[in-house]
């Protein structure tokens, strides 16, 4: 072979290397040192594999060298790669360890095995490298929207061409009832890039929240440029969503904005979720305001806030009742969602039956504590006296400043309900103690006589079982059985105890037991189960589950 048509081949050799990076888009340096390993291994199997054998092209010439390499190490474990420093120092007295001696290698000619295996170690690389380029592109794309072609549908999963790469949208992050199939072209919201075994995985979604804001931001160009804040989303994908909107530029109508004119942006959105309802609110940073508002078109007559417990409950006129609630419960369930508040919805009629029970359960409450007619215990309700503790610890005056009493009624009513308090209590120690729960108990920080009387009626007598207990056993819980939503009591249901009290006195409980340290004390949210009550009128969670 002549000269000139070595020096071809070796030039040949860099503009394929050339060619396969740009096709790939990756680094021409990778695919040359895929090339070298190729060659390394090839060298490897003519001379043998326990050589050192090394192989360099160079980027500019295409020239190919081959050297076998020995170093200098102190315990020899390969005679055929290494050698020990006095035998090193015979040849080079300036030898130390570490250093390398180096022999060129004549060109070895490839035969078909040492072809196959090149082939397959430079396609190897090049994938590794391809995967590579493909995670780095589009971890930093996380949260942007992308378009492809639907590849195939498997098992529900959708498969799409991106055009360098593929991607997923898993069955749950697809739109219910959306009918695609192989070449429809789809945009999706790219959730999450993660580098497994065979690869970076990139996974899309068309039923998330971010979706439905990335999809405004494209649509309406004051949200793409934060001069409209998208506050909160809720979906029921493909079917009916809400979105609280918000602008710090008073000329600046969000609402409206995002409508667009005759509905434009807003239908654009709409055509791409398959049809999907949206309510776009103002957001208003008033509680009730804007829960007020994420429930219309329903009418709203009337608002009572915990904000302790963080619910809501929302009175409604008799005829706008399933309105509010909305078709399975979608609509309250929705305003829920956005607002981030437990709703319970009743109608005026519902409101004023359980009004009148609560009023009729206080005063037969007063009437039998404190010893007084119908009518005193009826002026206290009026005065806003809830509970005996509020009658018997209150400031004196407080009692005595109401029309009709004076100093030495004040005195007496308090007198009575602290005796009546007191005679409580034993009765509920006494009761604590037949059903043999121990003092300590009553040490846990929250835990009063009537919760200790209730623990000893499940059989939770010591602070260990208290500590052996989780939210769900003191608050109640829901469970599915046979397809129907079945409520288990909790122990101390009854008393009303949010997630985070329950999980507070049962981790101070720990502490007492000694399993754990004060200052490892952590508490750990859990999501709260909501109670059942068959006499009450349902929240959406009640019926649908949070």
């Amino acid at each position: 072979m002549s000269t000139a048509g070595i020096s071809a081949n070796k030039l040949e050799l860099l503009q394929i290397a050339k060619a396969v990076a740009q096709e790939k888009s990756i680094d021409k340096e990778i695919v040359l040192k895929a090339i070298e390993e190729a060659i390394q291994k090839a060298a490897g199997q003519r001379y043998g594999a326990e050589n050192d054998i090394r192989a360099s092209l160079n980027p500019i010439t295409g020239e190919m060298s081959l050297k076998r390499v020995i170093t200098v190490v102190e315990e020899v474990e390969n005679e055929s790669a290494q050698v020990d420093l006095v035998t090193a120092m015979l040849d080079n007295p300036d030898a130390v360890i570490g250093t390398t001696f180096e022999t060129p290698l004549p060109p070895i000619e490839f035969g078909r095995v040492q072809s196959q295996m090149a082939k397959q170690i430079i396609m190897q690389s090049i994938r590794e490298a391809e995967r590579a380029r493909q995670f780095d592109e589009y971890k930093t794309r996380v949260g942007e929207i992308v378009s492809g072609i639907v590849k195939r549908v498997e098992y529900g999963h959708i498969i799409m061409d991106l055009g360098r790469t593929e991607a997923i949208i898993r069955r749950e992050e697809t739109l219910p009832r959306e009918n695609v199939k192989s070449g429809d072209r789809l945009r999706a919201y790219i959730l999450e890039v993660r580098e497994e075994q065979r690869g970076s995985q990139i996974f899309l979604s068309r039923a998330c929240n971010e979706f439905m804001s990335a999809l405004f931001a494209q649509e309406v160009p004051e949200v793409y440029e934060g001069i409209i804040e998208i506050v909160a989303v809720a979906r029921d994908p493909g079917s009916r969503a809400k979105i609280g909107v918000r602008t710090s530029d008073n000329s600046v109508d969000p609402v409206g904005a995002c409508v667009g004119m005759r509905g434009s942006r807003v239908q654009a959105v709409v055509n791409e979720l398959q049809g999907e309802r949206i309510d776009i609110i103002p957001w208003n940073d008033d509680a009730a305001t804007f829960i007020v508002n994420a429930l219309q078109p329903a009418t709203v007559t009337k608002v009572v806030m915990d904000e302790e417990e963080n619910r809501i409950e929302v009175v409604v006129p008799d005829d706008q009742l399933s309105l509010a609630i909305g078709r399975r419960g979608q609509n309250v369930r929705l305003a829920s969602q956005l607002s981030g508040w437990a709703i319970d919805i009743m109608n005026e009629e519902q409101e004023s039956e359980r009004r009148q029970k609560e009023y009729k359960e206080r005063s037969e409450l007063f009437i039998e504590a404190l010893d007084v007619d119908e009518m005193i215990a009826q002026v206290l309700i009026a005065e806003s006296f809830t509970n005996l503790e509020e009658v018997a610890y209150v400031a004196p005056e407080e009692i005595s400043s109401i029309e009709g009493f004076d100093e030495s009624t004040a005195t007496e009513l308090q007198t009575r309900a602290r005796e009546f308090l007191e005679k409580t209590a034993r009765e509920q120690d006494e009761a604590r103690k037949a059903a043999g729960v121990e003092d300590d108990v009553l040490t846990i920080p929250g835990v009063t006589l009537p919760m200790a009387v209730a623990f000893g009626e499940n059989e939770v007598k010591t602070v260990e079982d208290v500590a052996g207990l989780i939210p769900d056993d003191l608050r109640g819980y829901n469970e599915m059985i046979d397809g129907e939503r079945v409520h288990e009591d909790g122990i101390l249901e009854s008393f009303g105890l949010s997630n985070d009290v329950a999980q507070d006195m049962i981790m101070q409980a720990r502490v007492l037991a000694g399993w754990i340290k004060p200052e490892d004390l952590i508490i750990e949210t859990e999501e709260e189960e909501v109670v059942v009550d068959e006499n009450a009128t349902p929240t959406a969670e009640d019926v649908f589950g949070s």
